[in-house]
């Protein structure tokens, strides 16, 4: 069964891991913690470097074990994620196949990003949360498990112009929604990092931040439209968590909610 990690687990066993897993990490905190301090997000590089992430590392992610990983993932890191820090992220590294390397598009990407999420939606038994809508198209919709809501941030290694969703495996985070607590519009500290971050995130990039990159809560905000970014500024027509999901229903996939 897939385990989480913490950093400091994994400075210390890279040896023991298999060349990808160790592959992964490695260019992970390269990136994340670079010497220039370039990467936009500061939140998640804070919390990488105080060991309040946490790691695993899934099969090929169209195989039924990749599912069935990510749902015991988000079950155990649930119980736990409040007790990881301020600065809580689940980074999920997956075991790219190289013929996917080869011919993936980022549209490709974006279809497989979606398809996990639905499918591990799938085998949630837990009522979806009061508060969080379960219409995407609502503000207050966010992707939840087991009672968590998340927000899901998918890194491809088709992305070449947003440098900052490029990742050299597919990776898919989950940000507790409540880490964003005091980082939001209404305060003083959020609106800060916004600025720092749309900074950073302009010179990383070198083109401006997506449209879609809104607050949380916002009256014109869509959640879904953030967690896959395409490397220009387009975004599909409809969310393809309603649309697959009811395309799951049409074939006898029940999603309990």
């Amino acid at each position: 069964m897939a385990q989480l990690h913490t950093k400091d687990w994994l400075d210390h066993h890279l040896d023991d891991l298999p060349n990808w897993q160790r592959d992964a990490f490695r260019e992970f905190g390269h990136m994340i913690a670079d010497p220039g301090n370039t990467y936009p997000c500061v939140p998640g590089r804070q919390g990488f470097l105080t060991n309040n992430l946490r790691f695993a590392f899934i099969p090929d992610p169209t195989s039924e074990q990749a599912i069935i990983d990510v749902a015991n993932l988000l079950q155990q890191y649930g119980q736990c994620s409040r007790e990881t820090g301020k600065y809580a992220s689940l980074v999920i590294f997956f075991n790219t196949p190289q013929e996917m390397l080869n011919s993936f598009s980022i549209e490709d990407y974006e279809q497989l990003f979606w398809s996990v999420l639905n499918q591990v939606s799938a085998k949630d038994h837990t009522p979806w949360p009061e508060h969080i809508s379960m219409d995407p198209t609502h503000h207050s919709w966010e992707f939840c498990y087991d009672g968590h809501p998340y927000f899901a941030f998918c890194g491809t290694p088709a992305h070449e112009i947003r440098k900052s969703r490029h990742s050299p495996y597919f990776l898919i985070a989950f940000q507790p929604r409540w880490v964003f607590e005091e980082i939001n519009d209404s305060t003083s500290f959020g609106r800060n990092i916004k600025k720092i971050i749309r900074k950073k995130l302009m010179d990383y990039d070198g083109v401006p931040a997506h449209p879609s990159l809104k607050w949380y809560g916002q009256e014109d905000n869509q959640e879904w439209k953030q967690y896959f970014l395409r490397d220009d500024d387009s975004v599909p027509s409809k969310c393809p968590f309603t649309y697959m999901k009811n395309k799951f229903k049409a074939i006898g996939v029940s999603f309990h909610k």
